[in-house]
């Protein structure tokens, strides 16, 4: 009982909405404010407000601003704003609340506290504070440019300036991965083949019956044949049909459908629409076409299904389409080939310089020739409706039919159709990323190259919405890392770093020089010191990579610790060390950046080759550096460093 007296306020309050929407009320009048946008139908009362006034106001500058611009779902947006800022009003005010309006001097500083608050009850970042005040302040200043409806010039003032909050971070969405869009892909053209296959059987089945007052009203064919040959109306499958309970198991499975229960309750609204989805496509029929042109074309959602018949030219191996985007108020001329050229086409211009040719993956044309073939009998039943080719044939729950634009509803939404069709979606379950996916493709295609792949949008948009997919993020990584590890490897080919001998000092003889890779030549030249450069021994200080060949060596022993012809021994050890203090010294100088750039390499080597030594390999070295044993000769300028 309690959910049945539930159920009839609800049918109830939505029998006075209806009325009040059928009889607006004027601007100033007594009664709730109605706006009706798809699938749903929002209002203000201000009699559910203390601040009756200051709702009436506001709903008056909501429902003239919704019909003068159009919006559908935005207007939800100034909807929730308005009744976010009467609660708040009737929350701070109490009975005053009764006297609020928008020429009350004291206003401006409630909707400045509103607003402030507002992040409160949302995430950090989140983008909704922002929306609802700018749309409040819209309604304010919208109602100010009136002549004859008064605003506090304080409230004006606000309303006009610089926003309080900020826009927040909007997260962008990611584009689905291969094998989340392969499968989106297959299984739309699966649908496909089940729709048609569907309607080839209903017209089949409708031509083997008769007028149901001939025939039966609980025969699937006869009340086929009726709905085909337009003889009976969904009206008549509540009046005219059995009840359920005389129904035969056949009627009672075709309305149930496969794997549901029975339900007597519902029979009737559930056998008319499973006789009408026999002979016309439904709502639910054409997510596929949206995703299969979506991925065929690039374009957008609103775009792909925003052309009708006339915006279709079949070419003899493709087809043109002139999709309108609403939000850019831009409509294109694109010509989809059936076949990809062996070379990237060029660009072709009509005269007034939109056309240009895509060279899809898919073939767009069959999917548009499938789409008007399988819509074709829904527009002629709509033929007000010539914007677009999506039309279908919807039962309502008051038995009746209505054949028009497609407009998904939360029972058959995208989500509602991945759910049905069993693909699994990680992450937002929204069309949008499909376009994409496409988009990403595109730019791995054409190798980067954003002028192409941002042909229907700018380079900023592409960037901006586009060039965040994760796996460009992941091609723009690779290519990163592929080209410092190319310049890395030419770095290194030029100077490839020191040779160490780890040997202890007196271990170290011509031989293990020889047999390290030197020739008998150097190795002798070095245990003789003839090639002490100070901080290293030198194999050659005449074929430096520093210097041009044949000349002296200009950097030592400044850059001999990342020169491929150094030679470390145990002997070098006091002058490292005493090198390291020099190194040392600069770091405290130096800003970071320039110390890195000048002697990161060095420094990262040096403490490599100290770090090979032992404890009492560097005490010994030090006791030299003591004694006066040790001196590290280094050129004037090396004391000097300009931080630039």
């Amino acid at each position: 009982m309690p959910k049945a007296r539930r159920k009839g306020r609800t049918n109830e309050e939505r029998a006075r909405l209806r009325a009040a929407l059928a009889n607006p009320v004027p601007p100033g009048g007594i009664g709730p404010r109605v706006v009706e946008i798809p699938a749903a139908l929002m209002a203000v009362d201000p009699s559910d407000f203390s601040c009756s006034r200051l709702a009436m106001q506001l709903a008056d500058e909501w429902v003239e601003y919704v019909a003068a611009t159009g919006i559908t779902m935005h207007a939800r947006v100034y909807h929730q704003a308005i009744l976010r800022l009467c609660k708040y009003v009737d929350k701070e005010l109490g009975p005053a609340a009764e006297t609020a309006s928008l020429t009350d001097r004291n206003l401006r500083d409630l909707l400045l506290k509103w607003e402030l608050a507002l992040p409160e009850t949302y995430t950090p970042s989140s983008t909704h504070p922002g929306t609802l005040a700018g749309a409040l302040r819209v309604l304010i200043i919208r109602r100010d440019d009136h002549r004859d409806r008064p605003v506090d010039p304080d409230l004006a003032r606000l309303a006009r300036g610089p926003a309080l909050l900020g826009s927040g971070e909007r997260m962008e969405r990611d584009e689905f991965k291969r094998q989340e869009k392969r499968a989106l892909v297959r299984s739309a053209w699966q649908s496909v083949h089940a729709t048609r296959t569907r309607l080839e059987r209903g017209w089949a089945l409708a031509d083997q019956g008769r007028h149901p007052e001939q025939g039966s009203w609980t025969s699937i064919p006869d009340l086929l044949w009726g709905f085909a040959h337009e003889q009976i109306a969904v009206a008549d499958i509540h009046r005219l049909v059995p009840p359920p309970r005389e129904w035969p198991s056949e009627l009672e499975e075709f309305a149930a459908g496969p794997g549901r229960v029975f339900v007597a309750q519902v029979a009737r609204v559930q056998l008319a629409r499973k006789l009408v989805a026999r002979l016309y496509p439904n709502t639910f029929d054409l997510h596929a076409f949206r995703i299969l042109l979506m991925d065929a074309t690039g374009h957008t959602s609103e775009e792909v299904t925003g052309f009708g018949e006339t915006e279709v030219e079949f070419l003899p191996k493709g087809v043109r389409l002139t999709p309108l985007k609403n939000r850019a108020e831009r409509r294109r001329h694109r010509a989809f080939h059936d076949r990809p050229a062996p070379e990237e086409p060029a660009a072709e211009e009509d005269p007034d310089g939109q056309l240009t040719v895509d060279w899809p993956r898919r073939e767009a044309s069959e999917v548009v020739r499938q789409l008007m073939d399988m819509t074709a009998r829904v527009r002629v039943k709509a033929p007000d409706v010539t914007h677009t080719l999506f039309v279908s044939a919807t039962v309502q729950s008051n038995f009746t039919v209505v054949f028009g634009e497609w407009k998904p509803v939360a029972q058959s939404s995208f989500r509602s159709w991945l759910a049905t069709v069993g693909v699994e979606i990680e992450g937002d379950q929204h069309v949008g990323r499909l376009r994409k996916s496409v988009k990403v493709e595109k730019a791995i295609v054409t190798e980067g190259r954003i002028s192409v792949a941002a042909d229907d949008h700018t380079e900023e948009t592409f960037a901006r919405h586009y060039a965040q997919g994760t796996t460009l993020r992941i091609l723009s990584g690779r290519t990163i890392a592929t080209a410092q590890q190319h310049w890395l490897d030419k770095a290194l080919d030029r100077a490839d770093g020191p040779t160490v001998i780890s040997d202890a000092a007196e271990d170290v003889d011509q031989d293990l020089l020889e047999d390290s890779g030197l020739s008998a030549q150097e190795a002798e030249d070095i245990m003789a010191g003839q090639l002490d450069m100070g901080v290293s021994y030198c194999k050659n200080p005449y074929q430096s990579p520093y210097s041009q060949p044949g000349e002296l060596c200009a950097v030592a022993p400044l850059r001999c610790l990342e020169c491929r012809n150094a030679w470390i021994l145990p002997t070098n050890l006091p002058q490292l060390l005493l090198f390291k203090a020099h190194l040392e010294r600069l770091r405290t100088v130096l800003t970071p950046p320039a110390f890195e750039r000048l002697w990161g390499q060095s420094w990262v080597n040096l403490r490599a080759v100290l770090e090979d030594r032992t404890p009492e390999e560097l005490d010994q070295a030090r006791k030299h550096i003591e004694a006066g044993q040790a001196v590290l000769d280094l050129p004037l300028a090396a004391n000097t460093e300009f931080d630039a």
